[in-house]
């Protein structure tokens, strides 16, 4: 009987985590394909749920911790977003999220980035 009611506790638990999540990137380009130096580029940002861009606020990061609203678009999948990065010189940067998922849940990220000179 015990083990019933530790197997129902388990699973009560992991419900009420799902249904409580926040909108967390999985995956992001950045990772796999580096920003080009001085072109204006595009970022692929993948979450582990729907993602409302019209609540949402993104921004590029710069030296100075200068902060510059940039675009974001729905992606072809769902949890899937697309950022226009502008024309960037070498250096470090970041994109700051402030992102609401679907179920309303507010999430914030920041995703750090180099700028380099192909070598």
């Amino acid at each position: 009987m015990r083990f019933i009611a530790r197997i129902l506790l388990m699973l009560t638990l992991a419900a009420s985590q799902t249904a409580f999540g926040h909108a967390v990137v999985t995956h992001n380009s950045l990772k796999l394909k580096p920003v080009p130096v001085n072109q204006a580029s595009q970022v692929e940002l993948s979450f582990n749920s729907k993602v409302e861009l019209d609540l949402s606020e993104v921004f590029l990061v710069s030296a100075g911790d200068v902060m510059t609203p940039i675009a974001a678009a729905p992606g072809a999948k769902p949890g899937q977003v697309l950022l226009d990065l502008p024309a960037l010189a070498p250096g470090e940067y970041a994109i700051k999220l402030k992102i609401f998922a679907a179920d309303g849940h507010l999430s914030e990220d920041l995703l750090r980035f180099f700028v380099k000179e192909p070598k």
